[in-house]
């Protein structure tokens, strides 16, 4: 094993010398600590012990957990200073994906400076948080992570004497020993609340101390392009960007997500962001320590300073007295006072709205665009475009809100909470679900006429009735009170129909969020289809048609046309990488995805409607994930359209956001990727895929092999035994339930367990499964259409981007593991049947990308192959122990024994699996 290190070593340099060195630290600090015994058996600087058949203890496993994490940390920081190295080193556009190649990119394709500047303020950005019920990592733990991550990254600074970096190396050890005492798994399922504190967390800590080094980013890709940074700076041409939060919002089969957590969430998050503009608001008194008396500045600013006295009182005085002749600071602490929160001891502890105080955002963006321009009139320009506009961008960015708050709902939930409002109301007729299309259309338009509702606010209701309701009511509660800047939208999962859509307006106007204007009854909250299946997909551009075409809907778009200053109609679609792909495998999902996107954006055009993606993507390939600039340039024409929501799920956001230099480079790679697929869709002709017959094919081929597999008989019983998915599901790893009703069917298995236990045996059959036989029939029965494919697989965005993916996918199955999980198999007859279909579509599968690429994965993808051979030896062990595990539990499970020692160990084993594999769900 110490080899392979070596090999790696001299393959890859210097990420696996820090791997090594933070191995050493390990080793050194166990020994201080009086941990000798297993601090001589960390693996790759020892000598391995395992080769001769000893047993791993519950130490190994979380040992090796760590190793892991210490290998994907030094894999981070080699790639965060190989991108510095090559800006250093090379031009500036030299990374790809990042502002300076894109912004090159467009003047290449002749896009004008002028065409930029206009098109970048209009692009709205918007990442939205979730939690994740695979989410393996205490928050401790990632609290720990983040500390070892700055500490590795200080060892970069070339300026720090022998003393200074020997202090260092003495507290990475410190935060070693830490993350070695501290408990990694949940004993306890983590509530609503602490998955809060998690995201929220990044919104107050993280991405406000990015966003000014994103956009400073862009001025220096701005500038190394040749252009000029004072027109980007007079124009304030920035990109927008904002966040929302499914957590305390998103009830689809989630019980605990009550009306109670919804409003405290809501009052949580606009508590916070107030937490982020005080801080900025504090930095910005201290920047403005100008000499200028009240009289010497600009006369819209003493005239505002006067207002301000007299909406505020004697908090205004006292905030005047501060700072004397200086009239920045001043007019600042003034801005202080407005903010409707208390203080003790310098923070902001709880909401508090007080004479004078700010009710929405857009006050405070006035009053400190006033600061600017009164800066800028006094000569601080400098001060003025920096420090100044980095407050307006924090305001712009996180509003009062902080993120906005989506709620989310299935459809067949509303359907029951329909018929309990009519049985309430006493219609004869409630049946609700059971009407056909047409009489569900023809009862909600004739009742979407009127704003009246069908009880009152004590009216007796059903269970569903009275969740959806409590939970529109707070939402009234904060719309009327606030606006409705903190609420994202009405998300409908699993829209099967224009009813699914109609029937959230009728809902909102039960709990008063209908308003009747002179055109006609409006929702003040946008509704949202998500499309989640492969038929639903299908039928996704017909709903959204009808959906469009409707008036309620239409007058609705109107209306946040201009509340909100849109430049044109928008709608919302949300689309779902995991069920589609749990329906019919990699290539057909994708397809229908691209497919389906094409085809919704083109009725958008057709009835003046921009369309806005949400693209509910998770962390596993299987869920959409891949290098960000390839999925954006892999999206059909007019998929952004200067808009892009997308989720990040909980592992996902601390990969990608955990620390500050990693967050810009995630955020960068979206903002500037999206930005040039909107401008370059704006300067060419709609076009469908050149290959749409041969990528339908392949859909089909893939979709029937991988159908055949998983409704055959005997698959669910291969799956359940081959795979823990019985333990993922008896874990404490996520507030939500594993599964949607409770069933032992696949339909009811949510997407991102059923990801997780396949990558957890290895087979992350998800990713490939029925891609060989689709690519081998092609090949076999049109080998002119395999040809154009296998061409196209240099150059086309689409083909390149699925084809990674799988390849990426296929890097990490492994067939001896896949053989040893299959051994848990009761039935002979089921084990051999179903491993000989994954066996051989797999070696299938290898030959055809091999065929298509053209080199072998160590050549293709030799940073990838190289850390996963690191991991191999590790990997097998933790394999074989959790295969042991597994067999026990069941065993004393059945026999209705204790297996609390047997489940810790479990969740152990698969936490340390989850560490190699970089992803759960």
């Amino acid at each position: 094993m110490n080899s392979i290190l070596e090999e790696v070593k001299q393959r890859l340099g210097k990420p696996y010398e820090d791997f090594e060195f933070l191995l050493r630290s390990l080793k050194e600090v166990l020994i201080e600590n009086g941990e000798e015994s297993i601090a001589n058996e960390i693996p790759f600087i020892n000598k391995y012990p395992f080769e001769n058949g000893v047993q791993l203890t519950d130490k190994h496993i979380q040992m090796y957990s760590l190793v892991f994490q210490l290998v994907n940390m030094a894999e981070v920081n080699g790639a965060v200073q190989h991108r510095r190295a090559v800006e250093n080193d090379q031009e500036f556009s030299s990374v790809r994906g990042l502002f300076a190649n894109n912004i090159k990119d467009l003047l290449g394709n002749g896009v004008t400076e002028a065409t930029i500047l206009d098109k970048m303020p209009q692009m709205q950005i918007e990442p939205v948080l979730t939690a994740h019920p695979t989410e393996a990592k205490r928050a401790t733990v990632l609290d720990h992570h983040r500390d070892l991550y700055l500490l590795l990254v200080s060892l970069e600074n070339k300026m720090y004497s022998d003393k200074e970096l020997l202090n260092i190396k003495h507290n990475i050890k410190l935060t070693l020993y830490r993350l070695w005492k501290t408990g990694e798994i949940y004993m306890e399922k983590p509530d609503i609340s602490s998955e809060l504190r998690n995201i929220i967390h990044y919104l107050v800590n993280v991405f406000p101390e990015v966003i000014p080094v994103l956009d400073r980013r862009l001025i220096q890709a701005w500038k190394a392009c040749g252009l000029s940074k004072q027109k980007l700076l007079d124009h304030h041409s920035f990109p927008k960007i904002s966040f929302g939060n499914w957590v305390g919002g998103d009830r689809d089969g989630h019980p605990l997500v009550t009306d109670t957590v919804t409003a405290e969430t809501l009052e949580l998050l606009r508590l916070n962001a107030f937490v982020v503009i005080r801080r900025k608001l504090i930095a910005l008194v201290r920047q403005l320590s100008f000499a200028c008396e009240l009289t010497e500045c600009s006369s819209d600013l003493q005239a505002r300073i006067e207002e301000m006295l007299l909406e505020l009182g004697d908090l205004g005085q006292e905030a005047l007295e501060r700072n004397k002749g200086e009239v920045f600071r001043q007019f600042t602490n003034l801005i202080l006072a407005k903010l409707p929160v208390d203080t003790q001891r310098g923070h902001a502890t709880k909401l508090s709205e007080h004479k004078g105080s700010y009710v929405y955002a857009h006050e405070m963006i006035e009053d400190l665009d006033l600061l600017k321009s009164s800066l800028l009139d006094y000569g601080a320009q400098s001060i003025a475009y920096d420090d100044v506009n980095i407050a307006i961008r924090n305001v712009q960015t996180f509003g009062f809100h902080l993120a906005k708050l989506d709620i989310r709902q299935n459809s067949a939930f509303h359907d029951k909470a329909i018929e309990q409002l009519l049985e309430a109301a006493q219609f004869e007729e409630y049946n609700f679900s059971e009407w056909s299309e047409e009489k569900r259309l023809a009862f909600l338009n004739k009742e979407l006429k009127s704003n009246r509702p069908f009880t009152h606010q004590n009216a007796e209701l059903g269970e569903n009735a009275k969740a959806v309701l409590s939970c529109f009511r707070v939402v009234e509660s904060h719309v009327s009170k606030y606006g409705g800047e903190g609420i994202g939208s009405f998300i409908v999962s699993m829209t099967r129909s224009l009813s699914d859509l109609l029937s959230v307006y009728l809902l909102a106007r039960e709990a008063g969020l209908t308003v009747q204007t002179s055109e006609g009854l409006i929702c003040e909250i946008p509704v949202v289809p998500l499309l989640e299946t492969i038929e639903d997909l299908e039928n996704g551009p017909e709903i959204l048609d009808g959906f469009l075409k409707h008036d309620f809907t239409q007058r609705s778009l109107e209306h946040f046309r201009r509340v909100r200053s849109y430049r044109n109609l928008r709608q919302q679609v949300m689309v779902g990488y995991s069920d589609s792909n749990k329906d019919g495998g990699i290539i057909a999902s994708q397809w229908h995805l691209y497919k389906a996107q094409f085809k919704l954006s083109e009725i958008g055009d057709e009835c003046g409607v921009k369309i806005t993606f949400f693209h509910g993507k998770g962390g596993s390939i299987s869920r959409g994930s891949g290098p960000t600039h390839y999925f954006i340039k892999a999206l059909p024409f007019e998929s952004i359209q200067g808009n892009v929501r997308l989720t990040e799920q909980g592992e996902t956001i601390a990969q990608k956001y955990e620390n500050k230099v990693n967050a810009e480079y995630n955020l960068e790679l979206l903002v500037a990727n999206s930005l040039s697929k909107t401008i370059l869709d704006e300067q060419n002709e709609r076009k469908y895929h050149p290959l749409a017959d041969v990528l339908d094919h392949l859909a089909i081929q893939s979709k029937l092999h991988y159908e055949a597999l998983t409704h055959q008989d005997g698959f669910i019983q291969f799956f359940r035994q081959a795979t823990p998915i019985d333990a993922i599901e008896t874990s404490k790893i996520g507030s939500r339930p594993a599964k949607r009703t409770g069933a032992n069917s696949l339909e009811d298995l949510r997407a991102i367990p059923w990801v997780f236990s396949w990558s957890q045996s290895r087979f992350h059959m998800t990713s490939w499964y029925g891609v060989g036989t689709a690519l081998n029939k092609l090949k076999s029965e049109n080998p002119k259409d395999y040809e154009r494919f296998k061409e196209a697989t240099q150059t086309d965005p689409f083909i390149r981007y699925v084809l990674t993916n799988v390849d990426t996918s296929l890097a990490a199955t492994d067939e001896s593991v896949i053989t040893s999980y299959a051994q848990l198999v009761e039935s002979d007859k089921v084990k051999t049947e179903f491993l000989n279909l994954f066996l051989s579509e797999l070696q299938l599968t290898r030959e055809l990308l091999l065929d298509l690429l053209g080199e072998v994965i160590e050549k293709r993808r030799e940073n990838h192959y190289y850390s996963n051979h690191l991991r191999a030896p590790l990997m097998a062990h933790l394999h074989e122990k959790q295969i042991d595990l597994l067999k026990h539990w069941r065993s004393k499970k059945s026999e209705g024994k204790n297996v609390d020692k047997l489940q810790r160990e479990l969740m152990l084993s698969i936490n340390a699996i989850a560490s190699a594999m970089r992803n759960t769900g």
